[in-house]
């Protein structure tokens, strides 16, 4: 390694960040903070029309060796990835790290991924390592889940633990480019929502191991933090109606894939129950959200794939 180069640089990573409508500032911090830790940097736009970002994209391809591409309308996230993917095959790296646009890894995690990940490559087939993260906004650390029941395990483990899990959100997932030829593509009829999670039980249902790294570490943010005091006194993340189609819709979806665990379907069934009538409940517009939850289920069950109609 030369003097010049940085030792947290991972020069077979491929590293994407995917947009949609991003806060420029926040988005700013993400790009800065991953591009010297990897061989190349894909930023990919879903259809955003904004001036500040054309300004900052242009100001961005002046000053650094980043690729971006702008799709002239939203192709979704599983496209977008999957457009990643192939991308970064084309030009000769063997993984991708996926980010989204809000999620700030530390200096070191690429780094720290893919040393976990060659280590437990030894012992077996790896789809995929992620980070451990923390919510940006209330620090709060999510755990690493393994699908059981009645209750799943919520595994938070500590520093030097790598742990197995069955389920790793897309963003800081660090994939080698065999394990999609393994796996497959992701799921573009999901479009947004779920996708990660059909993925990971496909990796899971070939006999590809998925591991939570705690020592690489992210910050990210899920939802949309409410504060309604009689609900929760730390408050609640919810995402806005358009959200909650997709989550609806891709979950009852995937209730009928051989892939999922059948524990994890007996566990979700409920778990929507509670979720549609406490939101219609506790969240407002709650004729916003009924009309969503609603048109998710009855699209579901006609089999709908694909982006939302607009009716």
């Amino acid at each position: 390694m030369s003097s010049n180069m940085s030792p947290h640089l991972a020069s077979d990573v491929c590293a994407v960040v995917i947009t949609y409508r991003p806060q420029v500032n926040l988005l700013q911090q993400v790009i800065e903070g991953v591009q010297h830790q990897v061989g190349r940097l894909l930023v990919f736009d879903n259809g955003t029309q904004d001036q500040e970002l054309d300004t900052y994209f242009l100001q961005l391809q002046r000053t650094s060796a980043a690729h971006i591409e702008r799709s002239p309308h939203n192709i979704g996230l599983a496209a977008a990835m999957n457009h990643a993917a192939e991308h970064a095959r084309a030009d000769g790296f063997t993984h991708i790290l996926l980010l989204d646009q809000d999620s700030l890894p530390d200096s070191d995690m690429v780094a720290t991924l893919k040393a976990a990940l060659e280590q437990l490559q030894r012992s077996g087939p790896v789809a995929a390592v992620g980070p451990q993260f923390s919510d940006r906004r209330t620090g709060y650390i999510a755990p690493f889940i393994r699908v059981d029941f009645p209750i799943s395990q919520k595994l938070k483990g500590g520093p030097g633990q790598q742990v197995r899990c069955d389920f790793l959100i897309s963003s800081g997932s660090l994939i080698p480019l065999e394990s999609f030829d393994r796996v497959g593509p992701m799921d573009e009829g999901l479009f947004i929502d779920n996708v990660d999670l059909e993925w990971c039980f496909r990796a899971k249902h070939r006999g590809l191991a998925l591991f939570g790294i705690c020592d690489a570490q992210m910050r990210h943010s899920i939802g949309d933090v409410l504060r309604p005091s009689r609900v929760v006194s730390g408050g609640i993340k919810i995402h806005n109606p358009v959200r909650l189609y997709y989550i609806t819709r891709n979950r009852v979806l995937l209730y009928s894939r051989k892939e999922t665990p059948l524990v994890w379907i007996a566990q979700d069934i409920p778990r929507l129950i509670l979720k549609f009538i406490g939101t219609l409940i506790f969240i407002s517009p709650r004729r916003a959200y009924f009309q969503s939850m609603t048109k998710g289920l009855r699209d579901a069950f006609r089999g709908k794939t694909g982006a939302m109609d607009s009716k």
